[in-house]
C-alpha cells in the first residue's frame, strides 16, 4: 500500500480529510498547512510530508497549487487532484482568479484578513456542503483567516511536473475546466457527483476513487 498524503486547502484544515483518512489504512498523512504567503504554506506542507518512495499526493482545492513542487521534492509516485486547482505544466498560477478577488475584497476586515472560508458564500450553499452540524463544527474550528493579499499572490510550478502519473477526481462540475485540462493532458479523469467537500458526504466513495486511481 502506498502512503497517501491528503492535502487540505490552506483555507481549511485536516478535518476535511479525516473521514477519508480513516478508510485508506494506516499509512496516511494529513498535513495542516499554515502560513500567510505561498512560501510559508509550501514550507509548512514540506515539513509535514515524509521522505519516502511510495507517496501519493492528494491535493484538494487550493492545495493543488502546491502539489507540483512538492511532488518533485519528494519524488511522489503519483498525484490525485481532487476538485483542485490544476497548475499549468510550467509557470505561475494565481492563488485566486481576478473575479473571486473582486467578489471578496469588501469582506476583508480592518486587519486586512478575510473571514473564514465558510463565511465567503451564501449560508444555504455552505449548509449543503456538510452532512451534519458536528462535521461542520469540526471543519470550522480549523479554518484560517487568510490575508486578502494572499489571493493576489501566485505559485510556481516546475517545468515538466505533469509528466508524473496523475489523475483528476472532480466533485460535480465546479472544476469542469480543470477536469477538461487534465483530460487534454491524457490523465484519467473521474467525476463523483457532489459538492466541493464531497469527501465529508461520501468518504467511502472518495476513498475508493483515490485507492483505485491508476499507477
Amino acid at each position: 500500500m502506498p502512503c497517501y498524503v491528503l492535502m487540505p486547502s490552506p483555507f481549511l484544515g485536516p478535518a476535511v480529510w479525516a473521514p477519508v483518512a480513516a478508510l485508506l489504512g494506516p499509512d496516511v498523512v494529513v498535513p495542516a498547512p499554515r502560513g500567510d504567503t505561498p512560501a510559508e504554506i509550501a514550507a509548512s506542507f514540506a515539513r509535514q510530508i515524509p521522505e519516502r518512495d511510495d507517496l501519493v499526493l492528494v491535493p484538494h482545492s487550493n492545495a493543488g497549487l502546491y502539489a507540483p513542487a512538492l511532488a518533485g521534492a519528494r519524488d511522489a509516485r503519483r498525484l490525485v487532484f481532487t476538485d483542485a486547482i490544476l497548475p499549468p505544466g510550467a509557470g505561475r498560477t494565481p492563488v485566486a482568479p481576478e473575479g473571486l478577488r473582486t467578489a471578496l475584497q469588501d469582506l476583508a476586515g480592518s486587519d486586512g484578513r478575510l473571514p473564514p472560508w465558510t463565511g465567503w458564500w451564501p449560508p444555504d450553499a455552505v449548509d449543503a456542503l456538510f452532512p451534519d452540524a458536528a462535521t461542520r463544527a469540526a471543519v470550522e474550528r480549523e479554518q484560517a483567516r487568510m490575508p486578502f493579499g494572499y489571493l493576489a499572490a501566485s505559485v510556481d510550478a516546475p517545468a515538466g511536473w505533469d509528466a508524473r502519473p496523475a489523475t483528476y477526481l472532480a466533485f460535480g462540475d465546479a472544476y469542469a475546466d480543470e477536469r477538461a485540462d487534465a483530460a487534454r493532458r491524457g490523465w484519467p479523469v473521474r467525476t463523483l457527483r457532489g459538492g466541493h467537500l464531497h469527501m465529508l458526504a461520501d468518504p467511502a466513495g472518495v476513498a475508493a476513487a483515490i485507492a483505485e486511481s491508476p499507477e
